[in-house]
């Protein structure tokens, strides 16, 4: 949906998802031999060394590295608490963050199993520097950069539901 929508103009670019995805033939293949990384979630210490590793090499190729913080995305309507991960890459290799916010997914719901047709807005913040930072303020990072999202994600929710409700009517 939207992520294959920007794809094409991130040029390089890969993305941390969880190694279950790998098993989900034959995107998981299609999606290692894209270059995607695959952490193991089960296991902290692997996915860390993983990701250390990783982001080693992106900085070096200078390829953009796309991090979904909340791990797996629930369609509650809310923003779920972020993982560490993606602040350690970020203060470690002291690259800026750049949020991208997805309105939420009113036309998805997996508990009435329906897929509609619908609009989705995308938007991108600007870079958030972690210029001097320490991974003592990862907890700070993760609420600031948390509580931007969320702001914008409220608001985007709110306006693809009015547009939905007046397309409706």
């Amino acid at each position: 949906m939207g992520l294959f929508q920007i794809w094409p103009v991130m040029e390089k670019c890969t993305v941390i998802g969880k190694k279950e995805l790998f098993y989900a033939w034959p995107f998981g293949l299609a999606a290692w031999l894209c270059g995607l990384i695959f952490i193991d979630r089960m296991n902290s210490e692997k996915a860390r060394t993983v990701m250390n590793t990783a982001t080693n090499h992106i900085k070096d190729k200078k390829i953009k590295l796309w991090i979904f913080p909340e791990g797996t995305r629930h369609n509650t309507g809310e923003i779920h608490p972020f993982k560490k991960g993606a602040f350690h890459v970020a203060i470690t290799s002291q690259l800026p963050i750049l949020p991208v916010v997805f309105s939420s997914y009113y036309f998805l719901s997996s508990k009435e199993k329906r897929f509609d047709s619908g609009q989705v807005i995308i938007t991108s913040l600007p870079p958030i520097s972690t210029k001097g930072l320490s991974t003592g303020d990862i907890e700070h990072l993760m609420q600031k950069t948390q509580n931007v999202m969320t702001e914008v994600f409220q608001t985007t929710s709110r306006e693809v539901q009015l547009s939905s409700n007046s397309a409706a009517s």
